[in-house]
């Protein structure tokens, strides 16, 4: 589960490029930049075998005279080029509204009301925009969402002293409309404020993994028994060709249910396909994005997608209101069964009593679907997908299987150690194809400031972990899936300081250990049972990626056959 996941997808909103007046209104801010050259293209362009290029089509002649698209050797967010009042329309433009960022950071042109959603127009994914614009504007640079001055961060340096040196001092979240009705008013961890309950609640989730025996035998044993189902279903196929994703969806939701509710359930059970339902209505709704998120005001008018998330979540409260009170009929404190245990156990502790409430509790368990099924299942189809296109790479981990554990038991986590190249190999995937390439929005808690730049209290912080995790200054050939850049050359496992699927400080996800473990049984146990192939006739997995509110692998069909 990642607590620093998940946020709502900011898509483009605007329509195609605007008329005269609109630039003569506002897009003419700040002197044009000149193209950049080719030494100036997103690092990346160069594609390596191992590698499949992330970039859209090069825009045709038509396109790059509209200026709504971006590539490589192409910047479409600027205008003319303004008069020679541009010095003085960027002053002004500094200098204009409440909480602007003062000094010499770059920041995107303005306008009032829209901010700089203007110069936002684009194809590519905000993660890829925003690293594209670093060749502009610099790894450290502002931009207005509507009203509200942003800061985007894209390089390690910044990224450590915004989440772990001054990690307290940014540990605050944005109240945006969709995140407080899915988390009845930020009583969850993930988008919740900072706050001494918040960090009492943090606390509580955290003892309740631990009181459930988060890493211990009773949770291996439940992942495992998740793993064997989903073998067993893949195998069923046959040699004929299966998308995966079903399949892997269905085998962690039953992980999370019986991690939160001690319930299990066979692939066609309704109770399994409700929660499968609401999560998946959940989970598009806010990939959408809204702009009632940068204007809240909007949310007086009719909205099809605050809609559609209202019942969504009338029908998940409703399953998991009716599982609370089922625990709490048959609860005991010493001998907790389950996630919804071990927090009403926390619950009745002295220090917290009256401050966590069942809406916390409730919360809690919703957030461990929303987060922890989602990016485990995508973190799992990504994995499938790289190992299709490195079969190199599938041996190997096959190999380092039989002779460390061979074929007659599973894989445990007690021989992990002995297993570095498959750790590495999922350190990898999570590197190349972040599913949170940005993360969940901070915000600063008070004046404080990135490098040598002051930073308002109330700015939002943007860290952008795609940028991070490609950058050629700590990752060499960045583009290239290669899990050796875990191992040190005893062929031990090692972690680069620069690799942050989680997060890291305060806002670290509360649910990286168990993340870590899924991942680790999943894919451990299918290697060493399966064999993954391309079907013959079709081509390898696209991936290019599709962001709605994690990183997706575009939809492939995979063979599954036994090992033998």
């Amino acid at each position: 589960m990642r607590g620093d996941a998940l946020w709502p997808r900011q898509v483009s909103v605007w329509p195609e490029t605007p008329g005269p007046k609109e630039r003569m209104r506002g897009d003419a801010l700040c002197p044009r930049p000149a193209l950049p050259g080719p030494k100036e293209r997103m690092r990346g362009d160069a594609l390596c075998p191992k590698q499949v290029s992330v970039w859209p089509e090069t825009p045709g002649p038509k396109e790059r005279m509209r200026g709504d698209a971006l590539c490589p050797k192409q910047v479409s967010v600027w205008p003319e080029t303004p008069g020679p009042k541009s010095e003085s329309c960027l002053l002004a433009k500094c200098m204009m509204g409440r909480g602007t960022l003062p000094g010499t950071m770059p920041c995107l042109p303005r306008v009032p009301l829209l901010g700089s959603l203007l110069s936002l127009r684009s194809p590519l994914p905000p993660h890829l925009l925003f690293t594209h614009l670093t060749h502009t504007y610099g790894t450290l640079y502002t931009l207005y969402m509507g009203p509200h001055p942003t800061v985007v961060v894209s390089d390690y340096t910044h990224a450590r002293e915004v989440l772990l040196t001054r990690g307290r001092e940014f540990a605050g979240r944005p109240r945006m409309v969709t995140t407080e009705l899915l988390t009845r008013g930020g009583k969850d961890v993930a988008f919740a404020d900072y706050s001494d309950l918040w960090r009492r609640h943090r606390r509580l989730v955290h003892s309740a993994f631990n009181l459930f025996g988060e890493g211990s035998s009773k949770l291996q044993s439940i992942v495992l028994d998740a793993a064997d189902s989903l073998c067993s279903e893949l195998l069923s196929s046959g040699r004929s060709c299966v998308d995966p994703a079903p399949a892997v969806l269905r085998a962690v939701t039953n992980v999370v249910c019986t991690l939160v509710f001690s319930s299990s359930y066979l692939p066609s059970d309704p109770e399994l396909l409700k929660v499968m339902q609401y999560n998946d209505g959940i989970v598009q709704t806010i990939a959408r994005g809204s702009l009632v998120d940068i204007y809240p005001w909007l949310k007086i008018f009719p909205n099809k997608d605050l809609k559609r998330l209202n019942e969504c979540v009338a029908v998940r409260d409703e399953l998991l209101t009716k599982k609370l009170i089922e625990h709490k009929e048959t609860f005991t404190p010493d001998d907790p069964r389950d996630l919804l245990d071990a927090l009403l156990a926390g619950q009745q502790g002295s220090e917290v009593t009256g401050d966590i409430t069942d809406d916390h509790v409730l919360m809690t368990a919703a957030e461990a679907f929303g987060a922890g099924v989602e990016t485990t299942s995508t973190t799992l189809l990504w994995a499938m997908a790289f190992l299709l296109h490195n079969p190199e790479v599938q041996q190997r981990v096959q190999a380092e299987l039989d002779e460390w554990v061979g074929r007659d038991s599973a894989p445990t986590l007690r021989q992990r150690t002995q297993l570095p190249y498959l750790d590495s190999v999922l350190c990898e995937v999570m590197r190349i194809r972040p599913v949170s390439p940005i993360l969940i929005p901070h915000v600063a808690m008070q004046d404080t400031s990135i490098g040598l730049h002051r930073i308002p209290k109330g700015t939002r912080v943007l860290v952008n972990m795609w940028a991070i995790h490609h950058d050629p200054k700590h990752w060499d050939q960045p583009d290239c899936f290669q899990p050796e850049r875990f191992l040190d050359s005893a062929g031990q496992k090692v972690t680069p300081p620069s690799f942050m699927p989680f997060g890291a400080g305060p806002r670290v996800c509360v649910g990286e250990s168990l993340a870590r473990t899924e991942l680790f049984l999943f894919l451990g146990r299918l290697l060493q049972r399966c064999h993954l192939g391309i079907p013959q006739g079709t081509a390898p997995p696209d991936l290019q990626g599709r962001l709605g509110v994690v990183l997706q692998p575009q939809p492939y069909l995979v063979t599954i056959s036994p090992r033998t």
